[in-house]
């Protein structure tokens, strides 16, 4: 996983987009009460609120310290464990798994989906929802090009998401045992939070590709970027980001 900082109190306040977007996910989840459900990628734990209020005992956990701390303050009734997404722990303990806007984060997909595998009982479920091809194309685009115009283009980091195609995720769930029965990548474009808006979603969630960079170099490729896309994509006041989604729901076999 990249190096990315998580201000737990910041991303309730102005990314709470990534949880309202999640709950239509659970519609695949469909849990039932007494099941037992890991969330994987919890953040501040609101949609594994959602659903434990099915009487499904849910687990949920997260590679942030901040993130996990925070969702036991607000949900203490709930269990919330700093664990790697790579290295899951369990073994046949879960009914279902899902996620919410984490796998594009994790650069080994094979350790992933291999400890999701495991990690189910027979006849499990995983329901997930996170970033398809050719999500946020057009903030990426400004970057590389603002980055260019600047003379910074080799300190740029511009590889640390995985957006698969359908094609490519399902051959990967399949090769570890899944066998997958939906799966659907569509348009969703996202409003953001304020006047700068797109700023504040290049801090947040682009950080890393800044890495290498001063501060000064890095805030000058992020107001160029937010002037080449302000003419698209802040209408009538507010930021919208090309978000493309894929949502799967496979079976463990």
């Amino acid at each position: 996983m990249p190096e990315i900082a998580w201000d737990s109190k910041l991303y309730n306040q102005q990314h709470h987009f990534v949880s309202d977007y999640g709950a239509d996910v659970l519609q695949w989840l469909a849990p039932n009460r007494g099941e037992a459900i890991l969330d994987v990628g919890c953040g501040t734990g609101q949609l594994a609120h959602e659903i434990a209020k099915s009487g499904a005992n849910v687990v949920g956990t997260d590679a942030s310290a901040d993130m996990i701390t925070t969702a036991k303050e607000s949900y203490p009734d709930l269990s919330f464990a700093v664990v790697d997404a790579t290295q899951l722990p369990y073994q046949e303990v879960f009914d279902a798994i899902f996620s919410n806007a984490t796998f594009h984060w994790i650069e080994n997909q094979e350790a992933l989906t291999k400890g999701l595998y495991q990690s189910l009982k027979n006849g499990g479920r995983l329901v997930a929802e996170f970033g398809g091809q050719g999500n946020v194309q057009s903030i990426t685009k400004a970057i590389a090009t603002a980055s260019k115009n600047l003379g910074l283009a080799n300190k740029v980091v511009t590889d640390f998401w995985f957006f698969p195609s359908i094609g490519t995720y399902t051959n990967l769930l399949e090769k570890h045992g899944f066998e997958v029965e939906q799966a659907w990548l569509f348009d969703r474009p996202t409003k953001l939070s304020g006047e700068k808006g797109m700023h504040t979603w290049m801090n947040q969630f682009a950080q890393h590709a800044f890495k290498n960079l001063s501060n000064e170099e890095a805030e000058a490729i992020k107001d160029l970027a937010v002037a080449i896309l302000k003419p698209d994509y802040f209408i009538k006041g507010e930021w919208f980001a090309d978000y493309r989604r894929l949502r799967v729901k496979a079976i463990k076999k």
